[in-house]
């Protein structure tokens, strides 16, 4: 497939199985996980969102696709202003940083320089202006980051108490169970790297 035919599909309607199609056709014809990437960034906000959704698909039904282009993903990271697309960037993240992550994965992420990642989420989670589905994105990378930074855990449990009563009722469910994951990490490095 390519980019430009990629495009005129995503500028219209798209239903979640059109998404789900486009997702294992960009895998089947070997298209550039890259320039899905750059097309989240798309000028048009609807296109951006949508080169996303499809990003996020790729990502759940094919993480090994996303080898050769995972630490791309992580340095345009904190360049996502499209905040529908934080949406699908945050849970993409969520899962790279999750315990059960493929090991292929969870080993660039360990070995990745990740304080502007960190810098970012924190940024999105207290920003007003960032949506609860994202800022429940935010609170599992944090979390799950918790156990390569150690100092994430404390500032990460003054953040939500801040927050906690500023957002929905959906963020309060979220930070309890947050709150549990925290207290059961157990730290494998106690370096700020």
């Amino acid at each position: 497939m390519q980019t430009d035919l990629l495009l005129t599909i995503i500028k219209s309607t798209l239903s979640k199985k059109r998404v789900e199609e486009l997702a294992i056709i960009i895998v089947d014809s070997e298209f550039s996980i890259k320039d899905l990437i750059d097309l989240t960034f798309h000028v048009e906000e609807q296109v951006g969102f949508k080169a996303s959704w499809i990003l996020e698909t790729v990502y759940i039904n094919n993480s090994a696709c996303f080898i050769p282009h995972i630490n791309y993903f992580l340095t345009k990271f904190h360049q996502q202003d499209n905040l529908s697309s934080r949406r699908h960037f945050g849970k993409i993240l969520a899962l790279m940083t999750a315990k059960k992550t493929p090991s292929y994965i969870a080993e660039t992420i360990w070995t990745y320089e990740t304080d502007k990642l960190v810098e970012t989420v924190f940024s999105w989670l207290i920003d007003e202006n960032v949506p609860v589905a994202v800022k429940s994105h935010c609170l599992n990378i944090l979390a799950n980051l918790s156990s390569k930074h150690d100092w994430i855990k404390p500032e990460l449990m003054e953040t939500m108490e801040f927050l906690v009563d500023k957002e929905s009722i959906a963020f309060y469910a979220k930070v309890k169970q947050i709150r549990k994951q925290l207290a059961s990490i157990k730290y494998v490095s106690t370096s700020k790297t």
